[in-house]
């Protein structure tokens, strides 16, 4: 007797250790841990002075390279359609890989330890690991959509709000580990999310949906310990703008952070238990009255080919029903979706708005450089950027999902107010006065990180969850575009352009420098006012999608999924039934 009790509370044991690293709520953790470390690419704005520097590139060519960033960042379909067809894990394991391999060959170009690589290469080497975002984006995010349908909106703001503060934290950890040393930030950003993304590989998966009663509670806890990690980062980095920190200091700060940005870790570990006790009463009634599973078993079997044949049916007539696409909210193909009127505002729309702050941000460094901020002040810049981009995206995601839920306001309302945001950023710069960039980083990152969240949540909701993961990558791909023609052919032509004209007024030529720099106000005038009217027709596109879709969401958006949870809820109880039965026989 004592020996059966011992065997059956060891199975217990092994049950809910196996519960919490194969839950939901860990599943969730790990996945906040990657996306805190995949976005990476905000931090150009720091180091892009070393690549500028060290390899003698001009503006134009710093912003060509800029640009295969962004391309590299929002050409996400081959992470998309590498997840229609293998596991979650191998798709964050690719982008572990191409994550470490771009940065650290263009640390090793920076520092050089290599031969000056061609402009094309050190393109190259930025897009590839650029794109390794879109890895961690497909396996984390839009596994923890798939996985929280209900809290979506919450969900896809605490997400994209952890790589919103990443370039925030890395800033952080690097002054711990390297100390005020740029080049090494470069090297930590190669080994750092690669290391994380191979920790936690094997906890990223799509599971069946479940009810949970604490679950807005559990976000909100999540959401109080973001912004704890946000408010310390920023108030770190005012600290660290005005005193001069120690390699001591430097080194309790990286370690503070580090522990606020794990501890979510006991709230996983909290709700798998609540998760694994609920499941055993639940199940303990259903143990009395079930004998015969061979019943439900051939039923669930049923119910799955005829899944299967379903499957088959609408993939056979996917092609002749692109332009017969069902109603906003259930599960579009992926070419009914890209062939619709709704995604083609969506493309435009983003092609104004993420190319226009794309654009701001990349440009940053040169912004205060133009303007004669010292570097330690672009840097506080920068980290104050990641930081109102992590409040924009956690904003929007809770904020918008309280007032669609209680108020009916289509999502895409919000979008185009956000647009007008940014647009009066984009004016701060262009017309500045002293301190004026450190309120446009606000408004631009605080803009940029809605954009982030509403975008991708939006796509949600119009064309379903079946191929989301192709879909928001998909819906992504212009703002890469607007990035080339904004960025490239606009700001970067017209920096160079007074650059030349500043050039000469000195009796000088290119040939003569070798930095192209421009000083003064009138560097970015000009072009940042283009990417203001730019911004501001971006909204006036998208309030045509909220005429378009405001029926749509003045209706219950999420009522097949609470019918999905009580279905899967009734199976998870019987086969756990079942399981309880094999152990006590």
């Amino acid at each position: 007797m004592a020996t059966t009790a011992s065997g059956s509370s060891g199975y217990v044991c092994c049950r809910f250790f196996l519960q919490v690293i194969t839950g939901r709520w860990f599943m969730m953790f790990a996945s906040f841990l990657i996306m805190a470390c995949a976005g990476a690419t905000y931090l150009f704005g720091v180091y892009s002075k070393d690549i500028k520097s060290t390899l003698g590139y001009d503006q134009s060519t710093l912003n060509l390279m800029s640009t295969f960033k962004d391309l590299g960042a929002n050409v996400g379909v081959l992470s998309g359609l590498l997840a229609e067809v293998t596991p979650t894990w191998f798709v964050l394991l690719v982008g572990a890989l191409m994550n470490f391999t771009g940065y650290f060959m263009i640390w090793l170009a920076v520092t050089k330890r290599i031969a000056t690589p061609k402009v094309w290469q050190m393109c190259a080497y930025i897009c590839i690991g650029a794109n390794s975002q879109n890895f961690a984006n497909t396996g984390s995010l839009v596994t923890c959509v798939k996985n929280f349908p209900q809290s979506r909106g919450m969900m896809l703001g605490l997400m994209k709000g952890f790589v919103g503060l990443s370039g925030a934290i890395f800033t952080q950890i690097y002054y711990a580990i390297y100390g005020n040393d740029s080049k090494s930030l470069i090297l930590l950003i190669g080994w750092f999310p690669t290391a994380i993304s191979l920790v936690f590989v094997y906890n990223i998966r799509a599971m069946k949906i479940s009810t949970h009663p604490n679950e807005t509670k559990v976000l909100h806890e999540y959401l109080g310990i973001a912004t704890v990690l946000a408010l310390l980062i920023m108030a770190l980095t005012m600290a660290q703008k005005k005193v001069p920190f120690a390699r001591t200091a430097y080194l309790f700060s990286g370690v503070a952070v580090c522990f606020i940005m794990f501890s979510p870790f006991f709230i996983a570990v909290r709700e798998e238990f609540y998760t694994w006790r609920n499941r055993e009463q639940l199940t303990a009634p259903i143990r009395l009255v079930h004998e015969a599973p061979t019943l439900p078993e051939t039923e669930m079997k049923s119910e799955i080919e005829y899944e299967s044949m379903e499957t088959k049916e609408a993939s056979a007539s996917g092609c002749s029903s692109i332009f017969k696409p069902p109603k906003r909210g259930e599960d579009f193909s992926i070419l009914q979706a890209l062939f619709s009127i709704d995604m083609f505002l969506v493309f435009l729309g983003t092609f104004c708005g993420l190319g226009c702050s794309l654009t701001a941000v990349d440009n940053l460094g040169q912004i205060g450089e133009s303007l004669g901020y010292p570097h330690q002040a672009v840097s506080t810049v920068v980290s104050l950027l990641s930081i109102w981009n992590y409040f924009g995206r956690v904003f929007a995601g809770f904020v918008s999902e309280i007032i669609l839920l209680k108020y009916k306001i289509p999502r895409p309302l919000i979008v185009s107010l956000v647009f007008l945001l940014a647009a009066v950023g984009d004016l701060l710069i262009a017309f500045p006065w002293p301190g004026s960039v450190y309120l446009a980083s606000l408004l631009l990152g605080f803009s940029f990180g809605a954009q982030q969240t509403l975008l991708f949540t939006i796509v949600s909701e119009l064309f379903g969850l079946k191929y989301y993961a192709t879909l928001f990558n998909c819906a992504q791909l212009s703002s890469p575009l607007g990035s080339f023609v904004l960025n490239v052919r606009i700001v970067g032509k017209l920096y160079d352009k007074e650059a030349l004209r500043q050039l000469a007024a000195k009796g000088m030529t290119r040939s003569m420098v070798k930095e192209l720099t421009c000083i003064g106000k009138q560097c970015y005038r000009l072009s940042f006012s283009i990417l203001a009217a730019t911004n501001t027709f971006g909204s006036i596109v998208i309030l045509v999608l909220v005429l378009r879709t405001r029926k749509y969401y003045g209706g219950d958006i999420y009522k097949r999924f609470r019918d999905e949870i009580a279905e899967n809820e009734k199976e998870m109880a019987l086969k756990s039934a079942q399981e309880m039965q094999m152990v006590e026989s």
